[in-house]
């Protein structure tokens, strides 16, 4: 009998250890995945940068041929301009297109005279070339006389190409056509943290009340017990179906106030209803833990009801209350399909509540769903997305760490 039951234990033990090591191997590997695929990717400018490029068409004033001294160390990849004092380099962007890139200027190269051509409020102002600028055309002016184009967009496929058909046939450059960067992810960011910031203003105060009134003020009879079973009946709906909500029902409070499309205000109305069974039971539990010797104590002194619950059970119950906040917040940042419907996939470089925007999971679902999908850069958001979701766990922890050890004490 106890040979048995020995080895009963040791498989029930076995299989604990091995579903374990099971979830931490998964686990591992999709962090190694990740961060091999996204970490060459993964830098502050995409942080900072704009995803939609900007272009530059610019006039050239005194864009004489003159003779500029090469820097004095120079790598083959670069290649300089002696009449015109800049030099190139070729480079790939994320989505592996080709690209000439000024990689330094002289003081005195013409190019630091560049004036906006392009018609707008910005036509006729100065506009130096920055480097970095991604060159795509290059207008001179020939020994004939005759205008020729140099560049990706002109008659040259790299930068040796570029700089060797100027050096040859150039006396002076007339124009130049660039664009910035591009492929950042800083418009998703502030979206998602707009998105983040709404959310939790209209969740957190209806889940919060709800779980207090459930649990303390609201008698122990079968309405309540039905609103319990429609809030955990709520938890277990695809994300996908609050989208379909939020489009046809919420989108008719949104157009109230004038937003007759999707908008981020959607977005976070439909996050709303998603999190409330998530901070309603999270708040609950905290309320639970509270020991009923406290509630009791409250009221033999003579506080009233609200009293108490404001001043005994909400201090107690915050770890809890904390831990519903972060966990909603995770919940957020990592949604995607309820979003698609409700924000828009349009990336957007200057996010409005009253317009569309990406989250940061739905920039990767943008990437990826198009013809030719970025897995590089769509690994660099999976790999911050990560990050950031372990940083709001590790705080959890932390926070709900020292409120107890404070309160201990």
């Amino acid at each position: 009998m106890n040979r048995a039951r020995r080895r009963k234990d040791f498989f029930r033990t076995a299989g604990t250890w091995a579903s374990a090591g099971l979830s931490v191997l998964v686990l591992i590997s999709v962090f190694v995945f990740v961060f091999s695929r996204g970490i060459s990717t993964f830098s502050f400018d995409m942080l900072t940068d704009n995803y939609w490029a900007t272009n530059y068409l610019l006039d050239i004033e005194n864009g004489e041929a003159n003779d500029f001294v090469p820097p004095a160390a120079t790598d083959e990849e670069k290649y300089f301009s002696r009449k015109f004092g800049f030099s190139l380099v070729d480079d790939i962007d994320k989505e592996n297109n080709r690209l000439m890139v000024v990689e330094s200027m002289s003081a005195l190269s013409p190019l630091h005279e560049g004036i906006i051509a392009t018609a707008g409020s910005d036509q006729g102002k100065t506009h130096p070339v920055p480097l970095g600028a991604r060159v795509r055309r290059i207008d001179y002016t020939n020994i004939n006389g005759e205008a020729r184009s140099a560049g990706i967009l002109g008659q040259d496929s790299s930068a040796a190409k570029t700089i060797e058909r100027l050096e040859i046939e150039a006396v002076s450059i007339n124009g130049l056509f660039y664009q910035t960067t591009g492929g950042g992810i800083r418009g998703s960011i502030i979206s998602t943290l707009m998105l983040i910031g709404l959310t939790l203003l209209f969740a957190l105060p209806l889940g919060v009340s709800s779980a207090i009134y459930l649990h303390e003020i609201a008698p122990r009879n079968r309405l309540t017990s039905w609103i319990r079973a429609a809030v955990e009946m709520l938890a277990g709906v695809p994300s996908i179906i609050f989208g379909l909500m939020g489009v046809s029902m919420l989108f008719r409070i949104t157009s109230l106030f004038g937003i007759n499309t999707q908008s981020i205000l959607l977005g976070s109305m439909t996050m709303t209803i998603m999190l409330l069974p998530l901070i309603m039971r999270q708040t609950e539990e905290a309320l639970i833990v509270v020991p009923a010797s406290l509630r009791m104590a409250s009221l033999s002194l003579g506080a009233s009801t609200t009293q108490t619950i404001f001043r005994v059970i909400l201090p107690n119950a915050l770890p809890g209350i904390l831990s519903a906040t972060l966990l909603s917040i995770s919940r957020i940042i990592g949604e995607s399909a309820a979003l698609i419907f409700t924000m828009g996939t349009a990336i957007s470089d200057n996010p409005k509540i009253s317009q569309g925007a990406t989250s940061l999971a739905v920039h990767i679902w943008t990437v990826m769903a198009g013809e030719q999908p970025n897995f590089e850069l769509a690994t660099a958001i999976s790999l911050l997305i990560l990050v950031m979701v372990l940083i709001l766990n590790l705080t959890v922890k932390l926070l709900t760490y020292r409120i107890n050890r404070k309160w201990q004490v």
